[in-house]
C-alpha cells in the first residue's frame, strides 16, 4: 500500500498533467475552452494545488480534504456540461458567466489558460470514444475516489 502522502502527490500530478492535456488540446488542435471548462480548470488547479500542500505540509487529512471539495465541485460542473451535451440548444455560450469568467484577474494575467472562448455544446470531439467533459467526468470521479480513500484509511 501506498503512504497518503505519495497517493496525494500523485493526485497532484494528474491534475497538473491533466491542465498541461487541455492546454495542448486548446493550443495545438484549436480546441477552446467554454466557461465550463474553464472552471473545470481552475477546479483541478485546486484538487492539485491542495493535495500538494497537503502532502508537503504533513496534513494529509486536511490537503486531501480541500481536494476532495474541489473534485466534488469538479462532478457537479462536468455534470453540467455533461447536460448540455446531452440536450443541445441549452449552451452557457456568450452569456454573463463567460464575460464574469474573462474579467477575473487570473483570466485576464493568464488569457491562454483561463479564458473562455468556446461553446460548452461544442466540445463533442472525442478522444478514445468519450468527448472532453465525458473523460474529464471520468478523472474527477477516479480523483474523487482517490481522496476518498485517502481519508478513510488509517494513518501509517
Amino acid at each position: 500500500m501506498p503512504a497518503s502522502r505519495t497517493v496525494l502527490l500523485i493526485v497532484a500530478a494528474i491534475s497538473f498533467a491533466l491542465i498541461g492535456v487541455a492546454l495542448y488540446l486548446q493550443h495545438a488542435h484549436d480546441m477552446l475552452p467554454c466557461p465550463l471548462c474553464v472552471i473545470q480548470r481552475y477546479l483541478f488547479l485546486a484538487v492539485g494545488i491542495a493535495a500538494l500542500i497537503g502532502a508537503f505540509a504533513g496534513k494529509i487529512k486536511l490537503g486531501a480534504g480541500v481536494a476532495l471539495l474541489a473534485a466534488l465541485g469538479g462532478l457537479g460542473v462536468v455534470g453540467k456540461h455533461l447536460y448540455v451535451l446531452a440536450n443541445p440548444g441549452f449552451s452557457c455560450g456568450i452569456d454573463p458567466m463567460e464575460t464574469m469568467l474573462n474579467k477575473i484577474p487570473t483570466a485576464t494575467l493568464l488569457p491562454w489558460l483561463f479564458q473562455a472562448d468556446g461553446l460548452c455544446e461544442n466540445a463533442t470531439d472525442g478522444i478514445f470514444g468519450l468527448s472532453i467533459p465525458q473523460w474529464s467526468a471520468v478523472w474527477f470521479v477516479l480523483l474523487t475516489l482517490t481522496l476518498v480513500w485517502v481519508l478513510v484509511r488509517r494513518a501509517r
